[in-house]
């Protein structure tokens, strides 16, 4: 495999977990997977199933996006967010390396899925 083709399954490995790990530190949770453990592509579809159900339950059932939530980082290091911000960091984040994963594409000669947000609402 091209080297640039296993990093963007790296990376893309990286995203569904921090997605699981902001989403269980939101609720409370000790998350199950590591910064950067990877997933078999076959897994990816689940685990992404189950962030956005986790995330929509969190929406949902929110009561307050500036409730300030205590938790630690991946050091171990304490920190305290809004719910609010904890959320746009999930988006955020996986924009980031969305267009990283694009670029992987691009310099392999594959055309990545257009990533707007837009065009889908069309």
């Amino acid at each position: 495999m091209d080297k640039t083709l296993d990093r963007s399954e790296q990376l893309f490995s990286h995203l569904l977990n921090a997605h699981h790990i902001w989403n269980a530190r939101i609720v409370g949770k000790t998350p199950e997977f590591e910064v950067w453990q990877r997933h078999p592509i076959r897994d990816w579809g689940d685990i992404h199933y189950e962030n956005q159900r986790t995330s929509f339950e969190i929406t949902t059932n929110a009561e307050d996006f500036e409730k300030r939530i205590d938790y630690d980082n991946s050091e171990g290091r304490l920190f305290t967010n809004t719910l609010q911000d904890m959320l746009f960091h999930i988006i955020n984040h996986s924009t980031n390396h969305r267009g990283q994963i694009a670029t992987d594409f691009r310099n392999n000669g594959l055309e990545p899925i257009v990533l707007d947000y837009v065009y889908y609402k069309r």
